[in-house]
């Protein structure tokens, strides 16, 4: 179910917030696991059962770690912990592409695809049960949760699907106890409709241009129309993820949770390394503290450091698909982090203006490789941005005219929007009664555009 539907913002949630706020609030850990049950079963009616799986092989698991009488094996069960994790997640999500590369390898379908549909969401809860444990056995939580709260965690619909990654201490306290406050339902709706509108009425209306170039052929465009279809999947992807994150946290708010920032404007960055520090902060926190940091980090001199990195960043590509351009684009990550790690990062963050035109040039070609699937269509999108053609540019400056003509206000938004400017500026007067009303508008604007038809599933949603 899509936080920006009719079926969800009319339907799901009036009767599951009904339901949640009139029953006595030790019942509301049941009514909202139930309540993300049904959620996540309206779109995956069989994965659910491995949702749920998840949760029961994770909990008892988690009880043996926790278990003082058998310290012994404390290892032994978080090995088969995260064999069991890590083994259902590439089996669907990694083990087609792995498969497929070894019948290319050796010229021969010896081994059959298994052609399994992505479960929902099953790379965000993989990582945040894995968090769970290692937290157990590193005894950074002291206590086992009860079945129902660890479900709870675990499957709460705002953050199930992409995120945040949640850590357990980050909400263990408000499982057990939480207050739901008309300030907190306020604040709360008002977030979720400020996500609605970046997801509507900017990500999927920047990302129709991004289609019609693509449709237009990879290897057909000029100079100027490749970047331009660059920077449209930039603010796509950006506002498509934002968008998100400020829904999850507007009901978590909603709800009675503050779920961790995700998301700090990237594009305000300074240097890569500063962007990757304000985008997906919950990934990036993951990939640090248990397996950057458990490799040695950069404690063990520049040759391991450099390793360690290599390691991290091509998982961070893998995690978000199965495909060479993902690995291939977190390995592009390694090498540029790796050169500003020599000073150049720190002197671009010291250089406001430059900087901010490095990170502006820069992220829109890793855009392109994230965004591009196909190796052969990758090379040649990648060619027509650095004006290498193999052939005729079919599309040029009639083209390019006729989309700034039709995107150019909608770019002027993007980029605007793209600033830390207009929300600091929200949160010094959201309680005006201006900016209430601008909140309201942009919730019903978002609404019909739904209504027309102009919605498309977030793009976090496949990985």
């Amino acid at each position: 179910m899509l936080f920006s539907s009719i079926e969800f913002l009319f339907r799901f949630l009036p009767v599951f917030m009904l339901i949640y706020l009139l029953v006595p609030e030790k019942y509301r850990n049941f009514v909202l696991l139930s309540g993300s049950l049904v959620f996540y079963g309206v779109g995956e009616p069989y994965y659910v059962l491995l949702l749920v799986f998840s949760i029961l092989i994770n909990f008892g698991l988690g009880r043996l770690i926790l278990n003082d009488k058998l310290t012994e094996y404390k290892m032994p069960f978080l090995v088969f912990a995260l064999i069991v994790d890590f083994g259902l997640l590439f089996i669907f999500k990694y083990q087609d592409f792995v498969v497929e590369n070894i019948n290319r390898l050796i010229s021969y379908e010896a081994i059959p695809i298994l052609d399994l549909a992505l479960p929902l969401g099953i790379s965000f809860y993989t990582f945040q049960t894995v968090s769970y444990l290692m937290d157990c056995y590193r005894g950074k939580i002291k206590k086992m949760p009860s079945l129902i709260e660890f479900a709870v965690y675990v499957s709460m619909f705002p953050q199930l699907i992409a995120g945040p990654i949640v850590k357990f201490d980050e909400v263990s306290e408000r499982l057990k106890k939480r207050r739901i406050s008309a300030g907190g339902l306020e604040n709360g709706l008002k977030l979720f409709s400020l996500g609605l509108g970046f997801k509507v009425l900017l990500a999927n209306q920047i990302g129709t241009l991004w289609n019609t170039i693509m449709t237009a052929g990879a290897g057909n465009l000029s100079v100027p129309v490749a970047w331009l279809g660059a920077f449209a999947y930039s603010f796509q992807i950006y506002f498509d993820f934002w968008g998100y994150s400020l829904m999850a946290k507007g009901l978590g708010e909603m709800l009675g949770f503050r779920l961790p920032k995700n998301f700090n404007n990237p594009y305000a960055s300074k240097s890569v390394s500063e962007f990757w520090r304000r985008w997906h902060i919950t990934l990036g926190r993951w990939f640090k503290e248990y397996l950057y940091i458990p490799m040695g980090g950069n404690r063990k001199g520049f040759v391991r450091t450099s390793f360690n990195l290599l390691i991290v960043w091509a998982f961070t590509g893998l995690w978000h698909g199965a495909g060479w351009n993902f690995l291939l684009w977190g390995l592009s990550f390694f090498v540029i982090i790796s050169i500003e790690k020599s000073g150049i990062g720190k002197w671009l963050e010291q250089r406001k203006i430059l900087g901010h035109i490095y990170v502006i040039a820069l992220i829109p070609i890793t855009w392109v490789i994230f965004a591009i699937t196909d190796i052969g269509q990758l090379v040649r999108y990648l060619q027509n941005m650095f004006g290498i053609h193999a052939g005729n540019v079919m599309v040029g400056n009639v083209q390019l005219m006729r989309y700034i003509k039709e995107y150019g206000v909608l770019f002027i938004f993007c980029i605007l929007f793209a600033t830390p400017y207009p929300m600091r500026l929200y949160r010094g007067y959201k309680n005006k009664w201006f900016a209430i009303l601008i909140v309201a508008a942009v919730f019903w604007f978002s609404v019909y555009e739904i209504m027309i038809g102009s919605n498309n599933p977030f793009l976090y949603f496949r990985f």
